[in-house]
């Protein structure tokens, strides 16, 4: 994310902002706010650096934009800690999340910013599908439960180096030069060569009895979004199976392309 590739070429994305925005003639009418992802979930699991987002926060500052950091897929624990930007040195304006916060599955949403930030005016902010009564019990309840102390928060961190540790292994194995582990925390992936492989190795891991998902632009990246609560004995069999399902599908290819 620090670098983005444009037809072949490195640019420095946080310059290539500031260029914009201090360039009266540029065309770009200053933004109100930047909306980033730490963690991109169906982008391609690509991570920010602690780095990149300071100068990102740094460039809303002096340009007079709220800084909105979108957690919802990478938030609630999924890289280690509550929210995916604790340990940058960052304070977003605002912060959405959704999906774990529940810690039932059932549908939530909020969005969190700054006491300034707030004009809402008492009951002015409603809809029908924001939130309902029993989600906010179970996310209440997982709040105080999974988040009470650091407990939870270092079996999540444990599980995301055995996790890492694992994909590392498949992707050395079986592709050392055409495989790459992507992600951060609970939030990793497999990068391939195409999507195509992705979803072979995906539809092989079904048969299996593992359910996988892709992301990335073309679908590439065989991705896994394991529950944080998922067992390291149940991680090992999912990764087991993971690994038989990649050497199956590369197997066949090369024994297809041989013959």
């Amino acid at each position: 994310m620090p670098y983005a590739n444009y037809f072949g070429e490195q640019v420095n994305t946080i310059a290539m902002m500031e260029k914009l925005l201090d360039d009266p003639s540029s065309g770009i009418d200053k933004p109100a706010a930047a909306i980033v992802e730490v963690v991109q979930g169906e982008g391609g699991l690509n991570t920010a650096s602690a780095e990149w987002m300071r100068k990102l926060e740094n460039l809303c500052r002096k340009h007079g934009m709220l800084l909105i950091v979108d957690d919802i897929q990478a938030g609630c624990g999924r890289t280690g800690h509550f929210f995916s930007f604790e340990e940058m040195g960052i304070r977003p304006d605002i912060i959405t999340l959704s999906k774990s916060l529940s810690g039932y599955g059932l549908p939530l949403a909020v969005v969190l910013m700054k006491k300034e930030l707030d004009q809402w005016k008492a009951g002015e902010h409603n809809g029908t599908f924001r939130g309902n009564n029993h989600a906010f019990v179970t996310a209440t309840a997982s709040i105080e439960h999974f988040w009470r102390d650091d407990s939870f928060a270092r079996s999540v961190r444990a599980k995301s180096r055995l996790l890492a540790e694992r994909l590392n292994r498949i992707a050395l194995r079986h592709g050392p030069h055409s495989l790459r582990v992507k992600g951060r925390g609970m939030m990793l992936g497999i990068a391939c060569p195409d999507g195509e492989i992705a979803e072979e190795v995906c539809r092989e891991a079904f048969r299996k009895g593992l359910i996988m998902e892709t992301c990335g632009s073309n679908a590439e990246i065989v991705k896994c979004l394991c529950p944080l609560t998922i067992t390291k004995e149940q991680l090992n069999k999912a990764m087991d199976i993971l690994e038989e399902s990649f050497a199956a599908v590369l197997n066949e290819r090369v024994s297809t392309r041989s013959s």
